[in-house]
């Protein structure tokens, strides 16, 4: 892959997860990393995207773990977790899909002779790309969605009376959904160094005794469906970022004898954008110095 090339990742744990995705991609090739895991990559068509799909199994460690490895391998611009959940809410239907603005690990705490304690830890999506996902979602048809948390545990909740449910309930109350990998693809994409990333769920079951009945009726793939309708739709609208930019570059502080200055002093630091190019806002403060 050249290194002009922007990847975005786009990761899944089930078969059905990874074929909604697929059969929105068009042409792939099978790329093999160098530990064995295999992704399958090509462009999207109307973007400059290159697209890396993989599908990594159950589990929010395995998800980190083999995350952590694609990111070092591709170094992609984005990364994106699609997949089904179980729906918290009353107000949410099966195919709603839920798009993560923040993601709870829900099963950290200390358990005490008062009761648990609840340690919480919490990633949140990506700013550019839950901008994308408003922007984009406007304009989709078809699709019901919800820009709210997302729940992650090493379990699947099938019981909406259970005690888990009801620690949710009580801890997590704004979350939506509830998955298994959200945490672990966050928190890689973390350690990845502020990778923009940003988790996609659609809604198979509501998290209760009906979750059985409604997989074998076809949720799973309603709802893969509409969770990869969202997340192609949230890369179309996210350009990736410039290629080529030129760095803003830093003078060197007075009295240092280095540098092009011309020698009047600022009282402090100096960054000049004198050539460069503005992608965006710039910021910044004027003092003046007698």
């Amino acid at each position: 892959m050249p290194e002009t090339e922007p990847i975005a990742v786009v990761l899944t744990a089930l078969p059905v997860e990874y074929d909604a995705v697929r059969a929105l991609l068009g042409s792939l090739d099978e790329v093999v990393l160098e530990d064995g895991t295999r992704l399958e990559q090509g462009r999207l068509s109307g973007t400059d995207w290159t697209v890396a799909l993989a599908e990594l199994g159950e589990g929010a460690l395995n998800t980190a773990a083999l995350t952590t490895r694609i990111v070092s391998a591709l170094a992609p611009e984005c990364l994106l977790f699609v997949g089904v959940a179980g729906g918290l809410k009353e107000d949410l239907r099966l195919g709603d899909v839920v798009v993560g603005t923040k993601v709870y690990a829900v099963h950290g705490g200390k358990q005490t002779p008062q009761g648990f304690l609840a340690r919480p830890e919490v990633w949140h999506g990506s700013h550019r790309l839950v901008q994308a996902a408003r922007s984009a979602l406007r304009d989709l048809d078809g699709v019901r969605a919800h820009r709210k948390p997302i729940a992650c545990g090493d379990v699947v909740l099938a019981d909406d009376r259970s005690a888990l449910r009801d620690h949710i309930r009580r801890t997590y109350n704004d979350a939506y959904a509830i998955e298994m990998e959200g945490s672990g693809a966050s928190h890689a994409a973390h350690l990845g160094g502020g990778l923009d990333a940003l988790v996609i769920r659609g809604i198979s079951d509501l998290a209760d005794a009906g979750k059985g009945t409604a997989d074998a009726e076809g949720s799973q793939e309603l709802a893969a469906g509409q969770a990869a309708k969202v997340a192609v739709a949230v890369l179309r609208k996210h350009a990736p970022r410039p290629r080529n930019a030129p760095d803003a570059q830093e003078e060197p502080r007075p009295g240092t004898g280095a540098g092009t200055g011309t020698g009047t002093s600022t009282g402090g630091d100096t960054i000049t954008f004198q050539g460069g190019t503005y992608y965006g806002p710039v910021v910044g403060k004027i003092t003046r110095h007698n």
